[in-house]
């Protein structure tokens, strides 16, 4: 079994990247959409509040899946990144932890709170979907800068926490105007207008910042004949920025039938930009410091802790599916008897 594939020190390590890669995709495009309707919560009122929960209700703690199936595949399968990296962003980490709980219990108690403790818990909603979006940006910037610690890299790591979280509120506020109606979903038009620029601002610092920080990533990204044959995924991001503009000029329609629309030109964005920093980065785990095949633990580990993966993202994919296709739609009234 070992051999079957090929050197397994080889084939291994880049299956288990894979598998984290993908697990972090789909928990930054899912859990970031519930991040940004919590991040442009105070924007409506509280009946519109209501029904802008109502409408991740059935999905938030699915979508929170992904990212512990993320960190712990970094933990067994390279335990040295993941000992270098938590370490390095102890902080952030355990702010975006914080913040994760808050805004979970927020979610529960808001709902059942007397009356007089509903705002409260509506600024402890918004506060924790904050506190894991600007923590999650901060670790974004300190990782593309190979987890420097000087003033520049802390400077670069604030910006990108800015970014992210306005890139959150923008798909938070396209998953709005696919799943509302009304004056919600007006409301949620305007907000996308008004967030699209923070998004490609902070896309194309961190797509500057990437090869100016690395010279082997200048090379992977300029060097002839890559220039040529990756020219597809610039063009494909902004032709897709451009029509995504557009939509979002001429939205909502009477019959609302392109309302899914922004949502997933937003996702497909959310897609290339990770592919983009992928292939920057490939192969390191740690950006020029450590790589996959040297984080990897020993292949007669890893080779046990594969089928348990096979095993656990085909349940964790399924039972995902199965609550958006379950609760397909515009979003109803909030209910939780």
């Amino acid at each position: 079994m070992m051999t079957l594939f090929g050197d397994p020190n080889l084939w291994l390590p880049a299956t288990f990247a894979a598998l984290m890669g993908l697990s972090i995709l789909i928990y930054v495009v899912l859990d970031g959409f519930d991040l940004g309707v919590g991040l442009v919560s105070p924007l409506a009122t509280e009946a519109e509040r209501d029904r802008m929960i109502a409408s991740i209700g059935p999905f938030w703690d699915a979508n929170e899946t992904w990212l512990v199936l993320a960190i712990g595949l970094l933990l067994v399968a390279f335990p040295t990144a993941h000992g270098l990296i938590l370490s390095t962003l102890y902080l952030p980490v355990a702010v975006m932890l914080i913040g994760l709980i808050l805004r979970g219990v927020a979610f529960e108690f808001r709902v059942k709170a007397p009356a007089s403790q509903k705002r409260m818990w509506d600024h402890a909603f918004f506060g924790g979907s904050a506190m894991a979006s600007l923590s999650q940006g901060y670790m974004l910037g300190s990782y593309v800068l190979g987890l420097g610690t000087g003033w520049g890299a802390i400077a670069f790591s604030l910006l990108t926490a800015v970014f992210l979280t306005v890139a959150y509120s923008f798909i938070g506020a396209t998953w709005l105007i696919f799943k509302t109606e009304d004056i919600l979903q007006k409301k949620a038009v305007k907000w996308a207008k008004g967030g699209i620029w923070g998004v490609l601002g902070g896309l194309g610092a961190v797509s500057i910042a990437s090869p100016l920080a690395s010279e082997r990533i200048f090379e992977k990204w300029f060097a002839f004949p890559e220039i040529v044959l990756l020219a597809p995924m610039p063009i494909a991001f902004a032709a897709l920025s451009m029509l995504l503009i557009m939509a979002l000029r001429h939205l909502p329609t009477q019959n609302d039938n392109w309302a899914w629309f922004p949502f997933a030109a937003t996702v497909a964005l959310f897609v290339l930009a990770f592919v983009g920093l992928a292939y920057s980065f490939y192969p390191y785990v740690v950006p020029e410091q450590l790589t996959i095949y040297e984080a990897a633990a020993a292949p007669e580990s890893l080779i046990i802790i594969l089928f348990g993966a096979l095993f656990v993202l085909p349940v964790i994919a399924g039972y995902t599916a199965l609550s958006y296709i379950i609760f397909r739609g515009k979003a109803t009234a909030l209910r939780y008897d």
